[in-house]
């Protein structure tokens, strides 16, 4: 299928600091996105084409905005960080890529089915960008970590526009899709976590001498994110003979539909009936996880998640849910043992309880820099003595330049975290001069509230998920004997024989 990428302004005069149009750090945020996006389009043949603003000395735009980009001048050159992708230039004097530009000619040529936009700012020439496109009959996407502005409300409203209205398609990065090793205890094994009946069934059948080559068809009963499969690989790598069995499945992290077979197992039946309520139960709690975690990715925008719902759920089960926010699109997590199977790093900052026993943020802050690894953001937790404005400064400064970020978790007590209060945090932090401090938003997040922050355009960094992740509704999965010995066979209400779903990839 033929694509290509249509790059927007990715100048020196709107992402290089001192010129008048400088959109500013966000904007910077997502050169390396870019740089990845071109990577993979390149590989796959796309052609880039760089849309950069050239404007005349007398430009009737410089009416409205700051004289910028004038042709000739090193504000007008692309940003070096890109001159290492391999595209054509088109020039453009308006906010439209298409208008009175060599745009239209060189698609013709191309004949490309997709077009992918990227770049700044997205409220003003990405949008337009998009309008001219959807109206040539053009199926558009738009990478949400590759595009930015210097208005964020103007931002997240373009996105939506862009969606829901004009019909582009918004592609966010996809959830991390971990390697783990998981264990398998003993107990499990045994079925001692099964319902008795089918330990009971593997037992009358044993005794009985059957053993029938039996296909097992899961499904859900709602769509989600598919999540514990990898453990499921693990179970029945320990249960499966070494031949005369199948398993094919969905790959973890994929976006399920309601009734689709995700997971199809052919083998003798005794080697895997008895655990069909352990690997229903991890499929049914990873993919509630992982679902509750990509609706919070999505109504973020781009703007990363980190989960940090350890302490709601039991600690026998803390690696895996957090395991599953990753998978679902988290960018972290708070505990050790969903870090270590995630293969990252573990996230957090500094606990109330340290604070209050040194009886100073600022205190705590320095004393966790420095007994804490280089490595280790220092990020300040700033609503325990004083409040958040007060407290975030006085950290900065105390820092002296070393404080990564600062984040908010007013209880609901004191009127919880909220847009207004976001916006004076980061408008003092600004203000006296620490404008690369980030600030963390956490406390009772939601799809909603996160969406509420957004639409406020409160400058939110990063957004910090607890419970609406760790108490998520499982997604109930059914499995299904569909065959024995080959012969088609099912109980009433389901189709005999296998269930079509070319999704489906062979693993075992």
């Amino acid at each position: 299928m033929a694509r290509a990428v249509i790059v927007i302004d990715m100048l020196r005069g709107f992402l290089e600091e001192g010129y008048s149009l400088y959109c500013g750090p966000e904007a910077r945020n997502i050169i390396p996105n870019v740089q990845k996006l071109l990577e993979q389009e390149l590989a796959q043949g796309s052609e880039i084409l760089y849309v950069c603003d050239r404007h005349s000395a007398d430009d009737p735009e410089f009416k409205m905005f700051p004289p910028h980009c004038v042709e000739g001048t090193e504000e007008a050159k692309l940003i070096p960080e890109l001159s290492q992708y391999p595209g054509q230039i088109i020039p453009k004097q308006t906010f439209s890529s298409f208008y009175a530009t060599s745009l239209d000619q060189r698609l013709e040529a191309i004949r490309p089915e997709t077009l992918v936009i990227c770049g700044v700012t997205t409220h003003i020439c990405i949008l337009q960008a998009v309008i001219d496109a959807r109206n040539r009959g053009y199926d558009v996407e738009v990478p949400v970590d590759c595009v930015a502005s210097f208005d964020r409300k103007a931002h997240f409203w373009a996105l939506d526009y862009m969606e829901n209205v004009l019909g582009a398609r918004l592609v966010r990065p996809p959830g991390r899709t971990p390697q783990p090793r998981f264990e398998i205890p003993d107990s499990w094994l045994s079925g001692e976590t099964a319902d008795i009946y089918f330990p009971r069934t593997v037992e009358i059948l044993r005794k009985e001498g059957i053993n029938p080559v039996a296909t097992m068809e899961v499904f859900p009963r709602r769509d989600g994110i598919f999540c514990g499969i990898e453990e499921v690989k693990s179970l029945l790598a320990r249960v499966l003979p070494g031949e005369d069995c199948e398993v094919w499945t969905l790959e973890e992290g994929t976006p399920i539909s309601r009734k689709e077979v995700v997971l199809r197992i052919r083998a003798p039946y005794r080697s895997y009936g008895a655990y069909e309520t352990t690997y229903l139960g991890m499929l049914a709690h990873c993919s509630g996880w992982a679902t509750a975690a990509r609706e919070c990715i999505e109504a973020a925008r781009g703007i990363p998640v980190i989960s940090f719902g350890a302490r709601h759920v039991h600690p026998s089960v803390v690696g895996i849910m957090e395991y599953a926010a990753i998978v679902g699109g988290c960018t972290g997590c708070a505990s050790i043992a969903g870090a270590k199977l995630a293969g990252i790093e573990p996230t957090g900052t500094i606990p109330h309880a340290l604070i209050i026993i040194m009886d100073s943020t600022a205190k705590a802050t320095i004393a966790f820099d420095r007994h804490m690894p280089p490595e280790v953001p220092r990020i300040a937790l700033v609503d325990t003595f004083e409040d958040e404005v007060r407290e975030s400064v006085a950290v900065a400064k105390a820092m002296q330049g070393k404080l990564y970020g600062v984040r908010l978790d007013t209880p609901s007590e004191r009127g919880r975290v909220t847009p207004g209060l976001v916006k004076e945090v980061r408008a003092w932090l600004d203000l006296e001069g620490f404008t690369e401090v980030k600030i963390v938003a956490s406390g009772g997040l939601d799809p909603d509230r996160i969406r509420h922050f957004l639409e406020e355009g409160a400058p939110v960094d990063v957004f910090a998920v607890g419970s609406y992740i760790s108490d998520a509704r499982p997604i109930d999965f059914t499995a299904d004997l569909h065959e024995v010995e080959d012969r088609p066979i099912a109980k009433r209400g389901r189709m005999p024989g296998l269930t079509p779903n070319p999704r489906l990839k062979r693993v075992m």
